[in-house]
């Protein structure tokens, strides 16, 4: 594949921009990354592979199995040899089985508003992320949007700036990351 065809992964638009984030976020070549809850399309997964190059590594991370092999399916696509996908169910500790302190960079995109358990996923992103890692939350803003999920379910970004305080987080940078969104990135103390 040329290099023509991988500037043209997936993964910026008008809702937001991958891309974008992840440079604001400090991604550099040869990072080890964890997108959990990469979804379907595996948009920030697709982004970091390009970005960190070929002696990267990101893990893409999903309870859906059809996630999993869509992601595959779109690095193969687009030449990206760097990804491993990874089947776990982030609402349960360890379940990544990715080592202690072993992750560069680790990203929550549009995951935390599907779930009641938040504070498990971020304990396990936190356990992956290596001293001085960092973690990309993006998530719907806490506003009533012209579509997307209700209201009451969406996390607000400072309930996460607290919280991520009490697990040992420091707040690095606060995003927008879209007409809908909001960014934050931590760094791991």
């Amino acid at each position: 594949m040329d290099k023509e065809q991988t500037t043209k992964v997936p993964g910026g638009n008008e809702l937001i921009d991958a891309c974008s984030l992840l440079e604001k976020a400090g991604i550099e070549e040869k990072m080890k990354i964890a997108d959990l809850g990469c979804g379907r399309r595996g948009y920030f997964t697709l982004q970091a592979a390009k970005l960190t190059g070929d002696q990267g590594l990101v893990y893409a991370v999903d309870i859906l199995e059809t996630s999993l092999e869509d992601v595959k399916s779109l690095a193969n696509l687009f030449g990206l040899p760097n990804i491993k996908t990874i089947w776990a169910d982030l609402e349960v500790l360890n379940s990544t089985r990715l080592p202690d302190s072993s992750i560069d960079l680790a990203m929550l995109n549009n995951v935390l508003f599907q779930t009641q358990k938040d504070e498990l996923i971020i304990q396990e992103a936190i356990r992956i992320l290596k001293k001085g890692g960092k973690l990309l939350i993006t998530d719907w803003k806490k506003i009533k949007t012209p579509f997307g999920p209700p209201v009451e379910n969406r996390t607000d970004p400072e309930y996460l700036k607290k919280y991520g305080q009490k697990q040992g987080l420091k707040l690095k940078k606060e995003l927008v990351a879209g007409p809908y969104h909001y960014g934050l990135i931590f760094i791991k103390q």
